[in-house]
């Protein structure tokens, strides 16, 4: 006999064609969430272009060089910018609306207990993302100092940045720095879901570290030491704070059933 929280969250008989038709309703909303929000993001993207380009001043400064300027190749690169930028941002705005609707559709075919992890995943992954994303953004302006600092000392060598290129680069980092923050989220579901106990997690410190300043080092320029140090210590600690979460967890599984203690 199973228990509640084994029993389905909603008891929801669709056929095949019906589950499709919902699909389609769910992708449409949020589709329209999406270009809702980047109509708004494209009204701001003049701040944000601003923001962007303090870290350009930073190297002209730098530099001493009056001629480092974030750089249009294109008739249509600015757009271009404007437009991608608007995309990146259309879609953080529009997240409570996609979000919602992916949850509404797989949520009738969850039980009770998939539920509550599911909502617990998400409440960790998600601040942890944009956590990721801030480290990003604080890191970049010592990131393109560093890079900076290989350009020649000549009276015909100057620093461009490609609006493309740089807008890139930036989008690059944030995104991955930001999806490396939410590596131990997925550690700890799979500790949940039986495949590696606490104590595994644990012995993995070493190799985890090692992991990290990899990480670090491939999303920082070569020579920042700084940058890459300081990803790989918030990455190592946000391993060890997994760790701790899955012996907590077995520790409670031990507790119910005393039979998987060792």
């Amino acid at each position: 006999m199973t228990s509640r929280d084994d029993q389905p969250y909603r008891d929801r008989r669709m056929s095949l064609a019906g589950h499709l038709m919902e699909l389609r309703r769910r992708l449409m909303i949020a589709a329209i969430g999406l270009v809702v929000g980047m109509v708004i993001a494209f009204i701001v993207t003049d701040p944000v272009i601003d923001f962007l380009l303090r870290p350009i001043e930073l190297v002209a400064g730098e530099l001493g060089d009056d001629f480092t300027r974030l750089t249009y190749t294109g008739p249509t690169s600015a757009f271009d910018m404007r437009l991608r930028i608007s995309f990146a941002i259309g879609i953080v705005l529009s997240a409570p609306v996609w979000l919602w609707q992916i949850w509404a559709y797989v949520m009738p075919g969850l039980t009770r207990r998939e539920v509550r992890y599911t909502v617990g995943f998400m409440a960790a992954a998600i601040p942890l993302f944009f956590g990721g994303c801030v480290v990003a953004v604080m890191l970049l302006p010592n990131v393109l100092l560093v890079m900076a600092s290989f350009v020649p000392d000549a009276q015909f060598a100057s620093q461009f940045y490609e609006s493309s290129g740089y807008y890139d680069f930036v989008f690059k980092m944030i995104t991955i720095v930001g999806i490396a923050f939410v590596l131990p989220v997925f550690l700890v579901a799979l500790n949940l879901a039986g495949v590696v106990d606490g104590r595994a997690v644990l012995k993995g410190w070493r190799p985890a570290f090692v992991i990290a300043l990899v990480f670090g080092m491939l999303a920082s320029p070569p020579a920042d030491m700084v940058t890459m140090l300081i990803l790989a210590v918030i990455l190592f600690a946000l391993y060890m704070a997994a760790a701790v979460v899955c012996l907590a967890f077995d520790r409670r599984k031990r507790k119910r059933d005393p039979e998987l203690a060792p």
